[in-house]
């Protein structure tokens, strides 16, 4: 079986001796090509025919190195670019898609990487990724805008919890749920809110609430 050529391109030596040893571990990888610079990735592409490209969005203390190697490499290479960063900027993964990258993953996610190498020789949709990655982005940054009381609610919300299960786990009183998810429904939209018997029981109280008044 003929192994995936791959190229690392990375500013931290280090990083890149650590990362071609765990990627050598793999039986159908290989790493056999290495750069510390924008400029070296090029000449290397250039001359080099090798699967994957991982690379590194922030070469040489610039953002946006990587971007512009890949830019360059995409025309003179037909190997299959995933961007690898800590980087988590939205302008910098839709810039990413548009200098030819196929997919986007982040460094703390090294243990997907082999599976990430794998899955983009197939056929990939490069925006399914960039609006999987919006989407986890906007979420994140919705749920930052809670309290670490509604996290908490929000968190067995999200696990199936029923209200009255809520209320016995975190010992809340109903009002303070309601209000605490009311304020949770506001801030992030109901569609976050995995188990529709909760939005249910919360139209209930309200009904109810309504009624009695």
């Amino acid at each position: 079986m003929d192994k995936i050529k791959v190229m690392l391109v990375e500013d931290d030596p280090d990083w890149i001796k650590v990362m071609a040893n765990y990627l050598n571990n793999e039986e159908d990888i290989c790493v056999t090509a290495t750069a510390t610079n924008k400029n070296e990735a090029v000449i290397l592409a250039s001359n080099l025919k090798v699967d994957i490209i991982l690379m590194d969005i922030n070469l040489d203390g610039n953002k946006y190195d990587g971007i512009y190697a890949a830019a360059e490499i995409n025309m003179v290479n037909e190997a299959k670019i995933i961007m690898l960063t800590s980087l988590h900027e939205k302008d910098i993964i839709i810039d990413s898609f548009t200098a030819g990258a196929i997919n986007y993953i982040s460094k703390r996610d090294f243990t997907q990487i082999p599976n990430t190498i794998r899955s983009s020789l197939r056929q990939f949709n490069p925006m399914e990724v960039l609006l999987n990655e919006y989407g986890r982005l906007k979420e994140e940054e919705q749920l930052n805008s809670l309290s670490i009381s509604e996290k908490e609610v929000f968190k067995l919300l999200a696990k199936g919890y029923t209200n009255s299960q809520i209320e016995k786990e975190l010992y809340k009183s109903r009002s303070t749920l309601k209000n605490q998810i009311n304020k949770i429904y506001k801030k992030i939209g109901v569609f976050y809110v995995v188990d529709f018997t909760e939005l249910n029981e919360y139209n209930y109280w309200c009904n109810n609430e309504a009624y009695a008044s």
